[in-house]
């Protein structure tokens, strides 16, 4: 620690070298905390889907296409399936355009909780039996809008009505939270049956069925039994399990693992040349330093530790700092909920700046370390 004043001075000798050398380092691994956040948050939404709930949708698309109500007792009847939920989905704003949110209709059947994601009180499931107007709002969502029970909420959607209005209001009666990673964060759930009652077009139909199977290591199985039975016909299925969903959606990004160490690595590569070639250019100037310091008495090991010493305590000082700053903004981006940044990254990427101080300072400390004194002393 009583070296800590020459490093200091050493590092601040040119304030405005330093703080550039300190952006960039800490930009550079604020780019790989943030891609490495990713790539984990999406291995996590992968690795936590549940294999044991299938989703059925029309094979023509998933969004555009809907099936009939009515498919719910064929489903029912195949093998393995212990529970079918229909489902429909539209979307609807509150107050102005931008306040966008998905409006979740459920058929309450049996025990329907169990064939979603959600978690919610069971008073909450039983509140939302007892009112046809009936909400339950995502956490999330009350909490951005204060919205309590016993509101009302009104949205605005372009699902119109039997009255001819495009206005809808429901009551909230519950909250509940959703583990999936990758599940929208602004939705509310609603009685299935109401929506169907009120709506001019789509009465009948719902956009696909939540299908809960006893074994998931059958999954395949039962999601290939579900298709066969509407093979040919004008409401062809397709069944995926949530699992299978989450993992297209991974490949769909492409090959995250390359893109992110292509990226890293092009970015540490051109750190490790800017780092260097200051660092270069800080031990010319500081020529005549050193040799006073060597003719004091310092070793030649003594002057290559500072240099080494001073890279460090930059390097690593900003790579936290860019790091920090990957974990503060990774949580709050819209690409996919539940981000974090784990302990590992912050490790690695740590370990990473060492790496990046120790290589980029090499030739500079031994430059420094071999400068004659006489030679020093007669060109400064």
């Amino acid at each position: 620690m009583r070296f800590l004043p020459l490093f200091w001075s050493g590092i601040w000798r040119k304030p405005a070298r330093t703080v550039l050398i300190f952006l960039q380092v800490s930009i550079a691994f604020a780019l790989f905390g943030m891609l490495q956040g990713l790539k984990t948050g999406v291995d996590h939404a992968s690795a936590a889907a549940r294999a044991d709930l299938l989703i059925v949708h029309s094979r023509l698309s998933f969004l555009a296409e809907s099936l009939p109500s009515g498919l719910i007792e064929q489903i029912n009847s195949v093998p393995g399936v212990k529970l079918v939920v229909p489902v429909d989905i539209f979307g609807a704003t509150y107050q102005k355009p931008s306040d966008r949110l998905a409006v979740v209709a459920i058929g309450l059947v049996g025990d329907w909780p169990s064939a979603f994601t959600y978690t919610i009180a069971p008073d909450y499931v039983a509140a939302l039996q007892k009112l046809r107007t009936s909400a339950l709002v995502r956490k999330e969502l009350a909490d951005k809008y204060g919205w309590k029970i016993g509101d009302r909420i009104p949205l605005m959607s372009n699902t119109a009505q039997v009255s001819g209005s495009t206005n809808w209001a429901f009551d909230v009666v519950g909250t509940f939270t959703d583990s999936d990673v990758g599940g929208a964060r602004y939705i509310i759930v609603i009685n299935l049956a109401y929506l169907d009652e009120a709506r001019v077009l789509g009465k009948g139909t719902v956009q696909h069925f939540n299908v809960a199977i006893s074994d998931a290591t059958q999954a395949a199985t039962v999601a290939d039994e579900i298709d066969r039975r509407f093979v040919n016909s004008p409401q062809e299925t397709k069944t995926e399990s949530l699992l299978e969903l989450a993992q297209s959606q991974t490949q769909s990004i492409g090959d995250m693992n390359f893109l992110i160490r292509a990226i890293v690595g092009a970015v540490l590569a051109a750190l490790l040349f800017a780092t260097a070639t200051m660092l270069m250019q800080s031990v010319r100037e500081r020529s005549l330093e050193f040799a006073v310091i060597k003719a004091v008495g310092f070793t030649d090991r003594a002057v290559f530790l500072i240099i080494l010493a001073e890279a460090l305590l930059v390097c690593v000082a900003a790579a936290g700092f860019g790091l920090a700053l990957a974990t503060v903004v990774l949580p709050l981006t819209a690409i996919m909920q539940g981000l974090s940044m784990p302990t590992i990254v912050v490790a690695v990427g740590l370990s990473l700046a060492v790496a990046v101080a120790l290589i980029s300072a090499a030739v500079p400390a031994v430059l420094a370390a071999r400068l004659r004194i006489a030679t020093a002393l007669a060109s400064g």
